[in-house]
């Protein structure tokens, strides 16, 4: 077998990992089973969830979820729960950690196969471990931007349904209905805890505690100071919209006016990795002495170092607050 073969062999176990954890059925029934059990822990009334129950011991018949139930008592594994919900993934605990565990074992087994040193290979399974988790941070950071911009948006029609002698949850119900995902999946189940008997305040909670974004908590803040010192909500909310718009707009002249800066670190940081990878494939002999002399090996993690380093201090001037 050629050694361009077993290549394209190796490179197979990350892709397929990584296809597997972002492939999962989207089918409608999946979509229920997913509200039914977040409505059965967040509002915990049995009477309204007994569906949930049966579905619940479905979800707990698979492998993952044993692996998933095994690891809870880490904390390690809330955190990566909370990414997932923050990501909007109907993946599991346990997919997840299955996914971090084949990807970086297909990158390791490829680091050792061009290397041949076993530091490169626990180097290439570390950084194939953290994939999943970087597509994960990946998505939710998408998912909060377009939630973020449709925000704006759903705030004005909760005015002007205020304003048009609406309630509170009928206002709710009209943004779940006419705004874009994922603003409406989340405005749903605010609408639907509601129904359920949950006060309204602890929904607004919940559904800043699933979505981290500000400008959600800045409206929440509002609605709820409103509930307490009273006030002319419609006008809180349209100054809310305001402040949400004005800070979107200058958060984009920021990334604007600091793009160069990151396109520079990524350049930077990823010049001598690509280099270096390309090298060993083209011409071996030329970078052996890198992977197998210890002087060679010594000025490779000194480089990896430096390069970790100024990456941080980039991405560090350029991550500017709004």
């Amino acid at each position: 077998m050629s050694p361009h073969t077993i290549t394209f062999l190796f490179a197979l176990v990350p892709s397929f990992a990584i296809l597997m954890f972002f492939t999962g059925p989207a089918a409608a029934s999946k979509s229920a089973r997913r509200r039914l059990i977040r409505i059965q822990d967040s509002v915990q009334i049995q009477k309204a969830v007994g569906y949930g129950d049966d579905l619940g011991k479905a979800e707990q018949k698979g492998f993952s979820y044993q692996i998933g139930a095994f690891l809870e008592r880490y904390r390690f594994s809330k955190k990566l729960k909370v990414l997932l919900i923050h990501a909007g993934s109907s993946t599991s605990v346990g997919g997840a950690v299955l996914a971090s565990m084949g990807s970086g074992l297909g990158c390791g087994l490829l680091g050792f196969f061009l290397s041949q040193a076993i530091p490169v290979a626990a180097a290439a399974t570390l950084a194939g471990s953290a994939i999943p988790c970087v597509l994960l941070r990946i998505k939710r950071g998408r998912r909060l931007k377009a939630f973020n911009a449709a925000l704006p948006e759903a705030i004005d029609l909760m005015a002007r349904s205020l304003l048009a002698g609406h309630s509170m949850g009928s206002s709710i119900e009209l943004v779940a209905e006419q705004s874009p995902e994922p603003l409406a999946f989340e405005f749903v189940q605010v609408y639907q805890q509601q129904r359920l008997g949950l006060q309204f305040r602890d929904a607004l909670l919940q559904v800043g505690a699933r979505v981290p974004s500000r400008d959600l908590q800045f409206l929440i803040t509002a609605i709820l100071v409103q509930k307490e010192t009273g006030g002319d909500l419609t006008e809180i909310l349209t100054r809310t919209s305001h402040v949400i718009r004005e800070r979107i707009r200058i958060e984009g002249e920021v990334r604007t006016r600091t793009a160069q800066g990151r396109l520079t670190g990524w350049i930077l940081a990823m010049l001598p990795v690509v280099l270096l990878a390309v090298i060993s494939f083209v011409t071996p002999d030329y970078s052996q002495a890198l992977f197998h002399d210890p002087i060679g090996q010594k000025l490779l993690y000194a480089g990896a170092i430096l390069i970790v380093i100024g990456a941080l201090i980039i991405r560090r001037i350029v991550d500017v607050q709004v």
